[in-house]
This record gives C-alpha cells, structure tokens and sequence, in this order.
C-alpha cells in the first residue's frame, strides 16, 4: 500500500492548524514541516472569528467580547545532508484579544480618569531553529532553539475588580530564548509516522509598565498613600511561557488514504503571572481583609493543565486533489476561569482540501467549527474559590485557514 509521498505527506496540513483552545494556546505548535522529505518550504494565514459573551452576577450582558485575529505562519526545510536536516518555522503560540463593551460589571463608567471597558491584547511569536539526524530512513533525533518575543497590554475595568478597576499593565516586546527536542519514526512503505516533541518553558523578566488607577477610590486615605507609593516604585516582573508536549501519528489505512492523529499537552496548571505592583497592592491590609488571602494573588492564573486531541481521514481523490475531515478535543485549563478569557475547552470539525498544480507544489484550505465550552469566569482575587463574577454559555467561533506549499 505505498502511497504517493508528497499527496500523502501533506495530508496533515489541510486544516488550520491555529485553535481557540486553552487559556492562551493558539497555533498547537506543529513541527510536521520539518519531517517532510527533502526540502521543503510553506507559508500559511490562519483566522479566527469566535463569538463569545455572558451575563455578569448583575444579569447584565458582557456583549461579545472576544476579537477576531489572524495568524500567520511559515516553514522552510533543508536536507543539508543525507543524514543531517536544518529546519526554520515561525508561529505564534500563545495570544489573546478581548475587549468588553457596553454596559456591564466589565465597565468603568463613573467619571474619573480610567473609563472603559476591560480589555486584554497578548502577542508571541516564536522563531524555531531546528537540527535533525536521521541515522537511518526509519529515524530523526532533532532538537533546536526557541527565540520568543511577547508583548502583552490588560487593562481592568469596573465592578468585577473591586479596588483593582483602573489597573493597566504594559509589558513591551520582550524577548527571550528557550528550546525543543523530539524523535520521529517513519515507514514510508505504508505511510506511516510518528513524532513526539517536547518544549521547554521560557521564562521572559521585564520592568512592565503598571498603574493603579485605584488611588481614591477605596475611601482609606492611609490605603491611598501605599498604593501610589507602590506606583512610583520598580520592580521586576515575571511572565513563563508553559512547557508542552506533542504527539503525532499518522498511518494508511487503505489505498490513498490516511488516519492522523495530534495529541497535546500543555502545563498550564503551573502559569501564572503576578505583576510586580500588583503583587505588592494584593497584600496590603485592607485587600487581605476583603479577599481572605494573605499571601496576595494573581492577575492571570489556571487550575489544570491542557489536554487535547485531533483525529481524522485523509484521502487523496486524485492525482491532483485530496481532502480530510478531522473532529478535535480540548479539556481547557479548569473551571471557574480568567476573565480575560472566558470559555473551557471546545469540541470542534474541520474539513479541508488541497490541490496539487505540480507534483511539487500545493494550495491547501480548511475550515474549523467550534463549540466553545460553557465557563464562569472569576477575578484574579477569587481564584481556586468557588466565587465568580460571569457565567459564558452557548458560545463558538470559526477558524479559516490557506496555506501553500513547494517541495524542491
């Protein structure tokens, strides 16, 4: 059952690739275009239009308030040798862009400096340099460097946050290195391949930008004087970009056709980011008294770790075109959830189609229907409670994507 190599090789890419998956995972971190034989160069477009609101605890509706957002991404391999490969692949990663309006516990809309609607942008792109040895046509141990920006803006609004309304927090790009290693088995004969990847946490350190708009608004004049004290100090804060794992199979299963499957794993359960100002206003006196802890507590934090999977059928129609259909799974990161990103998990169904011009090139498309998981949403102050600020239900959103390819 020996498939034609290319049409079979990249069966996989039919379907975008970038999810509204958990927490802030965005581009499922592929690395299937560096295991293409030879060399090897694509260039993709992902986007993503979700609809995703609620009602506040005051059975106000948030509206919607997740933006759409686009992703491109782009890969070039090189058989430098017959045993030594060198590979290139930028993404972005982890992101999020939301944005509340009108009139809800999300709003500030007394008249003071800080009105608006809380809002939440974050950006990373990762820039991939791989090596791999392939000892055999069975094997490839590959193992490379992560270089890692990311630029991140959340500003809190309204009633939700209590003394926190009018907190902005700035990062600016900053940027930092971290590393991947994996193995990749093959048996060309029957289509058959496997891969497991693993990625490191990077860890990014930077002086942000923070100001507590909160000044005058708690009625303590001894809580104001502290609070902008901490606002003119300076101290560092710490944001970790989460290890993971990947897991990819693909085998045929009869002439011209193809079962694949990508296994995801990502530690969210140990991310959290606690800006430095932040940090140091959650443990004053008179927030411990109104939140219960004493050791302070997070902007941005989950509960459980990710888990997802997608599974599904290629097929190659002809010499010419091919199509897939994949159904996904994503567990999310807990429940309650951020404010900032307000959904656990999804189910989704992809379908996508590829069409060879030349035996060395390719135009391939897909399309992703989600149902987003129903969440509460809660404050940085009432993480690991029961307590909540929002409850998003009946949400989904869908995912576009168009890639090409040249094989040379």
């Amino acid at each position: 059952m020996k498939l034609n190599a290319i049409q079979t090789a990249l069966l996989l890419s039919l379907v975008p690739t970038t999810t509204f998956a958990a927490a802030l995972d965005r581009s499922g971190q592929s690395i299937a275009a560096f295991l293409q034989p030879n060399n090897y160069f694509e260039a993709g477009i992902t986007v993503l239009d979700p609809s995703v609101s609620g009602k506040d605890t005051s059975k106000n509706n948030t509206g919607d308030m997740a933006n759409h957002y686009y992703a491109p991404n782009a890969a070039l391999k090189i058989q430098a040798t017959e045993k030594l490969s060198i590979g290139l692949i930028y993404d972005q990663p982890y992101g999020a862009d939301a944005e509340y309006t009108g009139k809800s516990n999300f709003i500030e809309s007394r008249p003071v400096p800080f009105k608006g609607g809380t809002s939440v942008t974050v950006d990373t792109e990762n820039l991939n340099l791989l090596l791999g040895y392939q000892p055999n046509q069975n094997w490839n141990i590959y193992a490379g460097a992560v270089y890692q920006t990311l630029d991140s803006t959340v500003l809190l609004r309204g009633k939700s946050y209590n003394a926190y309304s009018g907190y902005d927090f700035k990062t600016g790009k900053d940027e930092a290195v971290g590393w991947l290693a994996g193995v990749a088995y093959q048996i060309p004969e029957i289509a058959l391949k496997a891969s497991l990847t693993y990625r490191a946490k990077i860890k990014h350190e930077m002086n942000a930008y923070e100001n507590h708009g909160i000044a005058g608004m708690t009625g303590s004049a001894g809580l104001d004087a502290v609070l902008n004290k901490i606002n003119h100090s300076e101290g560092t804060t710490e944001i970790t970009t989460p290890q993971s794992i990947n897991l990819d199979f693909q085998t045929g299963i009869m002439e011209n056709t193809v079962a694949f499957a990508n296994l995801r794993w990502v530690n969210w359960k140990d991310f959290a980011i606690r800006p430095y100002k932040f940090g140091a206003a959650s443990i004053l006196p008179p927030i411990v008294a109104s939140t219960g802890k004493k050791d302070g507590f997070d902007l941005v934090a989950y509960t459980d770790d990710q888990y997802s999977i997608t599974t599904g059928v290629g097929r190659k129609l002809n010499d010419q075109w091919a199509g897939n259909v994949s159904v996904g799974w994503d567990s999310g990161a807990g429940n309650p959830v951020t404010t900032l990103g307000p959904t656990e998990g999804y189910w989704n169904l992809g379908l996508g189609v590829q069409y060879n011009p030349t035996p060395a090139t390719f135009i391939a498309g897909g399309v992703k229907y989600f149902w987003l998981g129903d969440a509460k949403a809660q404050s940085g102050s009432q993480f690991n409670t029961p307590g909540y600020v929002a409850e998003f239900k009946n949400n989904d959103a869908i995912a576009y994507g168009l890639k090409i390819g040249y094989k040379f």
